[in-house]
C-alpha cells in the first residue's frame, strides 16, 4: 500500500513534521502581501483537490463523493505521477515568500512544505513493493471501505458497483509491486504474512454472500428486506465478486502469491525490522522525524523511553501500594494479569463500558474546554473481518459532509482476555477528550484550508489523545484506583514503544525480544503486547509520536502555568491548542509562545 501525504487513521500517517517556526511578523500593523496569500491559498486548494482525485477511499472516507467509483493507481507508473505532482507542489510553495505572508498563512505554508517533504522522503523507501501490512493493507482497506461507502441512493449503489468491479485490478497492482519487491530480495516478515495468510483463508471460506463486502453495502441501503430493488441490488454486488475475473478470484490469486512465493522468504522473528530490509538503515531516520516532527534520532528517543519508563514505573509502584497494597512492580503486574475478576467476561460488557466512559468525559469536557466540536461520536465494535489481529481500539474520523459521525471502534474479540481497568483510559484516548475532540474539531475551523483541516502531524494527533489520558485523571473521570493504574499502564505501554520501535527498526531487536520487553514494563495483557508489536513492524516510526507529542504539549503547558500564574486559564490553554489544527510540534511551540507573550501583555497590549 503505497503512502499518501494525508491523515488516515489506523494507517502509516504522512504527516507535517516541524518546518523551523515561523518568521515572527514585521510588526502590528505590517501589511500582508495579498498576492503571497492568494498564491498560497490557491497552491492548497490545488494540492488538496489532487490529492483527493489521487486517493479515492481517502475522499470517500471524508465524506467527498465524488470519487466513489475509482480506485487508486498504484502501479509504478501512477506512483511516479503521483511524486512528479508532490514535486511540482513543493516547488511552488517553496517559492511563495514566507515574510509576505500573515502569521496564520506562514504556519499553513511550513505545514504544506512538510507534508510534501516527507512524502518525497518516505516514497523512497518504497513500501508498496515488500510491505505486508495485515493491519491497514490493501486486503483490509478493500474489507473495511463497505463501512464507509454510501449506498442508500441509486446514483450510490452505482458508484460502489462501478468501483468493486475495480477492485480486482487495484488487488493486482499491490501484489505485482510485491513480485517486484521479492526481485529485489526485499519481503516483508514472517508474522505479517502469517496474518496477513489467515485474513484471507478467512474470507475465501466464506461464502460471497456473506462477505461484507455484500451484507454492509446492502444493510446500509435502506431497501426493505423483501424489495426487489434489494434483491436486485445483491445479484448485481454478487456478479461483481463472483464472475469471472471478478473480486474473489483477485483475492485467491493475492493468497496464492502470499502463500507460495511470500511465505517461503519471508523474514522470520530475529530479523523483524526494516534495519534487515535493503536500504531500511536509511528509511528508519526518515520516518522517526516525520511521525515526531523531532529531529532526535533513534538512540536518543530509545533512551527517552526508558528514563520514561523509570518515571511512571515509580508512580505504578506508589499507586499500586494503595490500590492492591503492594509497591513491588513484579506483584502488582502478576495480579493485573491473573485477578479474573479484572477482566471482562462478554462483549457487551466491553461495549457497555465505552459508552459509560464517553458518556463521563462529554459531560466533563464544557468545565475544561471553550470550543467544543458539534459533530457527535458514536461507539461501534471492530469488524469480525478485522476483530482477531486488529488492535485494542481506534478512532474513526467523521465523514465532512455529515453523514456518520465520528466513530470509537471497540475491539470485544475475546472478551475474557480484555482487562477492566484498561477500558477508561481506552476511551478518553480514543474518543473524548482525545482523538474524536481533536480531529472533530480540526475539521469544523472553517478558517483553515481544507488540507489542514483533514491531515497534520502524526505526534500533535497521538500526543494530545495520549495527554488527554491524564486529563482525564485531572477531570475526576476514572472510576477507581484500579482503573487509573490502567492510565498508568498506558503511559508505561507508550513508552515502552519509544524503546521497542526503534530496538526493533534501528538495533536489530527480534520480535521476541520486543514483546519480552513489554511484558516486563506495563501492564498490557500478553495478546494486546504481542498485536501490538506485530503493529510496529508494519507501521515503523508511527508509535514513537505518542510520547513526543505528549511530552511537549505537557512542557507547553507547565510553561504557560509558571508566566502566567493565576491568570492561566486551562479551558483557553486547550483551545489555543486546538485553533490550529494538527501543526508539528515546532509549529505547536511557535503558536502557544505567541499566545502565552499575548496573555502577558493582557487586553490591548
Amino acid at each position: 500500500m503505497p503512502l499518501r501525504p494525508v491523515l488516515l487513521f489506523a494507517t502509516l500517517l504522512l504527516c507535517c513534521a516541524h518546518p523551523g517556526p515561523p518568521a515572527a511578523p514585521a510588526g502590528p500593523s505590517a501589511p500582508a502581501d495579498s498576492t503571497a496569500a492568494a498564491q498560497l491559498k490557491a497552491l492548497g486548494d490545488e494540492y488538496w483537490e489532487y490529492h483527493l482525485r489521487v486517493s479515492p477511499f481517502q475522499a470517500t472516507l471524508l465524506g467527498d463523493r465524488r470519487y466513489d467509483g475509482e480506485v487508486p493507481d498504484d502501479s509504478p507508473a501512477g506512483l511516479e505521477a503521483e511524486a512528479a505532482h508532490w514535486r511540482a507542489f513543493l516547488d511552488r510553495a517553496r517559492q511563495i515568500p514566507e515574510a509576505a505572508l500573515p502569521v496564520e498563512d506562514r504556519v499553513t505554508r511550513a505545514v504544506l512544505v512538510r507534508q510534501l517533504e516527507d512524502a518525497l522522503s518516505s516514497r523512497e523507501c518504497h513500501f508498496e513493493r515488500w510491505l505486508v501490512d495485515h493491519l491497514d493493507g490493501d486486503v483490509m482497506e478493500v474489507l473495511n471501505l463497505p463501512s464507509v461507502q454510501r449506498s442508500g441512493t441509486p446514483e450510490d449503489r452505482e458508484r460502489l458497483l462501478q468501483r468493486w468491479r475495480k477492485l480486482p485490478a487495484y488487488l493486482d497492482q499491490d501484489a505485482a509491486n510485491l513480485k517486484m519487491g521479492l526481485a529485489e530480495g526485499k519481503v516483508g516478515t514472517q508474522d505479517s504474512v502469517t496474518r496477513e495468510l489467515r485474513e484471507l483463508d478467512k474470507l475465501l471460506a466464506q461464502p460471497s454472500a456473506e462477505w461484507v463486502l455484500v451484507q454492509q453495502p446492502l444493510s446500509q441501503s435502506g431497501l426493505a428486506a423483501d424489495a426487489p430493488e434489494r434483491a436486485a441490488f445483491q445479484k448485481r454486488i454478487l456478479e461483481t465478486i463472483d464472475s469471472a475475473g471478478g473480486v474473489r478470484e483477485a483475492f485467491a490469486r493475492y493468497r496464492q502469491l502470499v502463500k507460495s512465493q511470500l511465505a517461503p522468504k519471508a523474514r522470520p522473528d530475529d530479523r523483524f525490522g526494516l534495519k534487515w530490509v535493503a536500504g531500511g538503515s536509511d528509511c528508519y531516520p526518515r520516518l522517526v522525524r516525520m511521525h515526531t516532527t523531532l529531529d532526535l534520532g533513534p538512540e536518543a528517543l530509545h533512551q527517552l523511553g526508558l528514563d520514561e519508563l523509570k518515571r511512571i514505573e515509580a508512580e505504578l509502584s506508589a499507586l499500586g501500594k494503595k490500590a492492591l497494597g503492594t509497591a513491588d512492580l513484579k506483584e502488582i503486574q502478576r495480579r493485573m494479569r491473573s485477578d479474573r475478576s479484572l477482566f471482562f467476561t462478554t462483549r457487551e460488557e466491553i461495549e457497555a463500558k465505552g459508552r459509560s466512559a464517553l458518556a463521563a468525559a462529554q459531560a466533563a469536557t464544557p468545565r475544561w474546554f471553550g470550543r467544543l466540536p458539534r459533530t457527535p461520536c458514536e461507539v461501534k465494535r471492530i469488524e469480525p473481518h478485522e476483530e482477531a489481529d486488529a488492535t485494542v481500539a481506534y478512532y474513526r474520523r467523521p465523514a465532512g459532509d455529515g453523514s456518520r459521525p465520528g466513530t470509537y471502534y471497540l475491539n470485544t474479540f475475546a472478551p475474557e482476555t480484555r482487562p477492566r481497568y484498561e477500558a477508561e483510559a481506552l476511551a478518553f484516548h480514543e474518543a473524548v477528550p482525545g482523538h474524536h475532540l481533536q480531529i472533530a474539531m480540526a475539521m469544523e475551523l472553517p478558517e483553515l484550508p481544507a488540507f489542514r483541516r483533514n491531515s497534520g502531524a502524526t505526534a500533535f494527533v497521538e500526543g494530545w489523545a495520549l495527554y488527554t489520558e491524564r486529563l482525564a485523571d485531572e477531570m475526576g473521570l476514572y472510576s477507581s484506583d484500579l482503573d487509573r493504574l490502567g492510565m498508568l499502564s498506558f503511559d508505561a505501554w507508550r513508552a515502552c514503544r519509544l524503546v521497542v520501535d526503534t530496538g526493533i527498526h534501528a538495533m536489530g531487536w527480534s520480535r521476541p525480544q520486543a514483546i519480552q520487553f513489554m511484558l516486563e514494563h506495563s501492564v498490557l495483557a500478553e495478546n494486546n503486547v504481542v498485536n501490538e508489536v506485530s503493529r510496529y513492524a508494519v507501521n515503523p516510526g508511527q508509535a514513537l509520536a505518542y510520547k513526543a507529542g505528549q511530552l511537549e504539549l505537557v512542557r507547553l503547558r507547565q510553561q504557560a502555568q509558571r508566566r502566567l500564574g493565576a491568570r492561566f486559564d486551562i479551558r483557553a490553554f486547550h483551545d489555543e491548542v486546538l485553533r490550529h489544527g494538527a501543526v508539528g510540534l515546532s509549529v505547536l511551540r511557535e503558536q502557544v509562545e505567541r499566545w502565552i507573550a499575548a496573555q502577558e501583555r493582557g487586553p490591548g497590549g
